[in-house]
């Protein structure tokens, strides 16, 4: 949306692409409670709509961290007041200069340009936090009770993915390895306690209590209430609504590796990894709410929430956006890595500045035998990540292709950037700077005939600057 908005604005004529019915992917999709890091990073047409949001409710800017979904939309949607947005579309017209701005990277392999998917090896780029991560690392997303991860046949419990095993019949960690697994995908509802509001939890077809026979021991297990599963709080957006993230070790996440079919899948195979995203996330929350297993403090606490009747209305309620935290990334003129984040490296060429914590979510759920006095096999989850970052500048290389593969292209989403630093580059905030950098910058090759890697640097940098885009601290 800030790729259209400032391509309008720079003078271009343009088209936005949706194949879906609505604007705005997972700002209006369910991610209200936004991750910002810096505030001070956050500039140009990012805080064009923070601010939106915050004259919209009447507070001052920062001190509400997102809209509700609905409001989200209306917003951008005013934004894009000049552009041709075409909705249920995925073909391209014919255009001087394309962005990809899809969380997939769909245009990637239509123009011939390289790109990679999921965790590369921490040899790769030389980086510490990449690759493969200790299953055993404790943390808030783990396991605070030892479980078993088999049924009493010995077959593994749903939720987990079958680990690779070494020579003794033992799963390994292999730290450090490339595996191209990406982070677990899901719904982010929103949720509200208000009566006159509340879609109640209802069983889908073919709900199955005992797929969360592993949720079952968990909870038999620890005192974990619905807080830990859902971080359910009141008001936390306006409007006595709830936007719930994957909280604690049994979430909204699906961590079954069923996602790995999703980058690049075709459409029946995204649609089929949507589905069971879906029928998971309905399946949970009618669990917690109504089956005899889980104690009465958490049915009860469940029993309250519901979905909200005034969002998602063409969806009953469901978000319409999948949360896709990592698809395809670029393989472009500059490969952004860890050591740009962590020792901020300068770059001549910034078009934005990142600000927030490398955030992996988990990769997976898996087990691994504990080997202290018995061979225990210990249910885990494996993947997650949450390293502290300064500012530090993206530059224009990472949005652009090689120019051997194309010229007439830019991608501020699936930025040319390594699975660690794309942790932090990740965040909707930031790929708004992105975004308004790739349109900035399309406009200007459009307008002089020029590739994408022959665009004035310095020129678009005052460009963004002139729009209040913040380059430097």
């Amino acid at each position: 949306m800030t790729a259209a908005v400032a391509a309008r604005e720079a003078g271009a004529t343009v088209t936005v692409v949706e194949p879906g019915r609505h604007v705005g992917g997972m700002v209006s999709g369910g991610l209200g409670w936004t991750d910002v890091g810096d505030e001070r990073v956050l500039g140009g047409l990012a805080r064009r709509f923070y601010s939106a949001v915050a004259e919209c409710y009447d507070v001052p800017l920062w001190s509400l961290r997102g809209p509700e979904p609905h409001v989200a939309e209306a917003i951008l949607t005013g934004m894009l007041a000049g552009v041709d947005v075409r909705l249920g579309e995925s073909e391209l017209p014919d255009a001087t200069v394309y962005v990809d701005a899809s969380y997939e990277g769909d245009l990637l392999p239509r123009f011939g340009v390289p790109f990679s998917v999921g965790r590369e090896s921490r040899d790769l780029y030389g980086e510490m936090w990449a690759g493969r991560q200790p299953a055993t690392r404790p943390g808030k997303h783990n396991f605070p009770v030892v479980l078993s991860p088999f049924a009493e046949g010995g077959d593994l419990l749903p939720t987990i993915r079958e680990p690779e095993l070494d020579t003794r019949g033992w799963p390994s960690d292999r730290l450090g390895e490339g595996d191209g697994g990406v982070q677990a995908y899901g719904y982010r509802v929103c949720l509200t306690e208000r009566a006159e509001n509340r879609i109640p939890f209802e069983a889908p077809p073919h709900h199955d209590p005992d797929s969360f026979e592993l949720l079952r021991r968990l909870l038999a297990g620890s005192e974990l209430g619905a807080r830990d599963l859902l971080g359910l709080v009141s008001d936390l957006l306006p409007n006595a609504k709830c936007d719930v993230n994957s909280i604690g070790p049994f979430s909204l996440n699906v961590l079954d590796g069923s996602n790995r079919a999703y980058p690049d899948g075709d459409d029946a195979a995204r649609a089929g990894v949507r589905a069971h995203h879906l029928h998971y996330t309905q399946s949970f929350l009618y669990f917690l709410a109504h089956d005899d297993d889980v104690p009465a403090g958490i049915r009860a606490e469940l029993s309250r929430w519901g979905l909200c009747a005034d969002e998602f209305v063409d969806t009953e309620g469901w978000p319409h956006q999948l949360y896709v935290r990592d698809g395809r990334r670029m393989l472009g003129a500059y490969v952004l890595r860890e050591s740009d984040l962590l020792d901020t490296s300068a770059q001549p060429d910034a078009v934005a500045l990142g600000a927030y914590n490398i955030d992996i979510r988990e990769i997976e759920r898996t087990w691994r035998y504990l080997p202290e006095y018995h061979r225990t096999p210990a249910v885990f989850n494996e993947g997650y990540l949450s390293v502290a970052v300064p500012p530090y500048p993206i530059p224009y290389r990472s949005l652009i292709p090689r120019r051997d593969d194309a010229t007439n292209l830019l991608v501020p989403v699936c930025l040319s950037a390594s699975h660690v630093a794309f942790g932090s580059a990740r965040m909707e905030p930031t790929l708004m700077l992105l975004g308004q950098a790739a349109g900035t910058a399309a406009a200007q090759a459009a307008r002089r005939g020029l590739a994408v890697q022959d665009v004035n640097v310095a020129l678009l940098q005052a460009d963004l600057q002139e729009a209040q885009q913040v380059l430097a601290l």
